[in-house]
């Protein structure tokens, strides 16, 4: 990436309609290179459609930006050859072997000769298959498989990588090690955009854009959103959670209730008044309520609060 351009990507107002539906409606942020940046939110916030439009496979309808200092409405061919893009589906051949799914991306990609060399085997070394060359890639687990893709992603050494989602189905020692990865490239200088639904996987970025319903609604550092929930979080815990959270969310005290675990994440106008009168209310309704205290929200609380204040995620 040159080094006059001050944002690996820059958008401003970028927008996608299909037909009389908004998918992605008047986006603007910037992610500055070498940033792990994260987009997160529910099924149908305009994720994937957002990397579309960054990855040029799809063009905005309305708004513009730029991506590797390239611009996303003229120049996309030049953008593609500057990126790269692994999604939760994988790009792998099932049929081919590992080395020869890295033969295939990078003569997609352009990559010849010494360089060939030196890219297949820090793939093959990076995936862990150093030694597993000749083997089926649809043999392979699906941990390995999803090294792989990445490996296949970053052949041609792209200024900027997309990840859709991709540990989705992924367990999570296997998913950790993927983020291992993911920090060595931005060590390295490489820029990550990652759609993910994950919260553990949003705590690892630097920075996380909350969408909903295709509208940027939250944007910064995980900590610093933890930090800026308004409203007090209690956590209750009782015989019958399930009647516990049905009962909780007919108090007055309460703005929203979740399951999280074998307790209930209360979210409540005010601690004090909340904890003296939870227990009594909860008591008449037939719930036997063994503890309620006020916890520390998580990342998972304040989205579902700040997700729930934006008129909450779009059904299916």
């Amino acid at each position: 990436m040159p080094d006059a351009v001050q944002f690996a990507i820059d958008i401003q107002g970028l927008t996608r309609r299909f037909g009389d539906f908004t998918a992605v409606d008047h986006l603007t942020f910037q992610v500055k290179p070498g940033e792990i940046f994260g987009l997160l939110g529910p099924n149908g916030a305009g994720k994937t459609t957002a990397i579309k439009m960054l990855t040029g496979l799809l063009l905005p309808t309305e708004g513009s930006g730029r991506v590797a200092g390239l611009d996303m409405v003229t120049e996309t061919e030049e953008i593609r050859g500057r990126i790269g893009y692994m999604s939760q589906l994988f790009s792998l051949y099932g049929d081919l072997t590992v080395e020869e799914n890295v033969s295939l991306f990078a003569g997609l990609y352009g990559v010849t000769g010494s360089e060939l060399r030196e890219r297949k085997q820090w793939t093959l070394e990076m995936a862990g298959l150093a030694d597993q060359g000749q083997k089926r890639t649809a043999e392979l687990p699906l941990g390995w498989k999803q090294r792989l893709a990445l490996g296949c992603a970053v052949l041609h050494k792209p200024d900027i990588l997309f990840l859709d989602e991709p540990t989705s189905g992924v367990d999570p020692i296997s998913r950790r090690r993927f983020w291992d990865l993911i920090y060595s490239l931005a060590e390295g200088g490489t820029t990550v955009l990652v759609s993910t639904h994950y919260m553990e996987e949003a705590e690892y970025c630097h920075r996380i854009a909350l969408l909903n319903r295709g509208k940027l609604i939250a944007l910064d550092q995980p900590a610093v959103l933890r930090e800026s929930n308004p409203h007090p979080i209690l956590e209750l815990e009782a015989d019958d959670v399930l009647k516990a959270l049905t009962e909780v969310q007919k108090s007055p005290e309460v703005l929203d209730a979740v399951l999280f675990g074998r307790s209930v994440h209360v979210t409540v106008k005010d601690r004090e008044s909340a904890l003296q009168s939870l227990g009594p209310f909860l008591a008449a309704s037939g719930v036997t309520v063994r503890s309620i205290e006020p916890v520390t929200p998580t990342l998972e609380d304040v989205v579902v609060s700040l997700v729930t204040a934006a008129g909450g995620a779009r059904e299916d």
